[in-house]
């Protein structure tokens, strides 16, 4: 049993909760199986149909239609008691092509390896320049054609720490669970990862990998991360949840 328990919430008006309910199962096998050997954190998964509220001291994974029905229900960046919360927009995922597995399994296990949203790697060239990256798992490799099926679910591939690991020569350890990525942060097609320039003053920017001849480039998967972590943490919100139950 392990320590972190995470609530599995449908909220989503264009998921029922039986098909959210037969996911949840692949998504604890990614972790105890693929995630937890690997990155040293584990959790049990929980599901909550619509209507139901999970009790006190649990993560959430919330799913939603879009960013428009998170705010209008009341899901923001941290759970009611003011734990770690992610969400995934599944309406927004079928508008562009993407599964809502694949979303969720991504978001899940960043939540996990990172869920302060505050961890980053530092890749110092020289003594006056560097380059911060966001500690984001499964940004390099999301594109669903990088994913694997855990019976009927498809999963999202996600790096293991080597990947952060700017001296290790290509090929000579696996960097991703897919074994797709050749060498220390390199992006997949598809693929993207957060940056911050320590002597721009920029801020955060996303590096993105260069798209294949001809491949057509869909819109950025919507994942609250990415927004958390643009947002400084004296403005997060907790939840304050109006209504659970979809909109029938």
């Amino acid at each position: 049993m392990a320590n972190i328990k995470i609530a599995v919430i449908n909220s989503s008006t264009v998921l029922s909760d039986d098909q959210v309910k037969a996911a949840v199962p692949d998504f604890q096998t990614q972790v105890h199986r693929d995630f937890a050997p690997v990155w040293g954190i584990d959790a049990d998964l929980v599901f909550f149909p619509s209507g139901n509220k999970p009790p006190t001291n649990m993560w959430w994974i919330a799913i939603l239609d879009d960013s428009d029905q998170a705010g209008a229900l009341g899901y923001h960046d941290l759970t009611e008691e003011g734990l770690p919360l992610g969400k995934v927009f599944a309406a927004s995922d079928k508008k562009y092509g993407y599964q809502w597995t694949v979303t969720a399994s991504h978001e899940l296990l960043e939540m996990l390896a990172d869920p302060d949203i505050n961890l980053t790697v530092f890749d110092q060239k020289d003594e006056k320049t560097g380059t911060l990256y966001a500690f984001e798992i499964c940004d390099a490799c999301e594109s669903d054609q990088y994913g694997y099926k855990i019976n009927n679910t498809l999963a999202s591939d996600f790096v293991y720490p080597a990947w952060f690991g700017a001296f290790r020569q290509k090929g000579s350890i696996q960097l991703d669970y897919g074994n797709h990525i050749e060498r220390p942060f390199k992006l997949l097609p598809g693929g993207y990862i957060g940056a911050y320039d320590v002597t721009s003053g920029s801020g955060w920017h996303q590096i993105t990998a260069d798209a294949k001849p001809g491949r057509h480039v869909m819109s950025p998967r919507l994942v609250s991360r990415r927004e958390k972590r643009l947002t400084t943490k004296n403005q997060w919100q907790k939840s304050q949840i109006r209504n659970l139950k979809h909109a029938c």
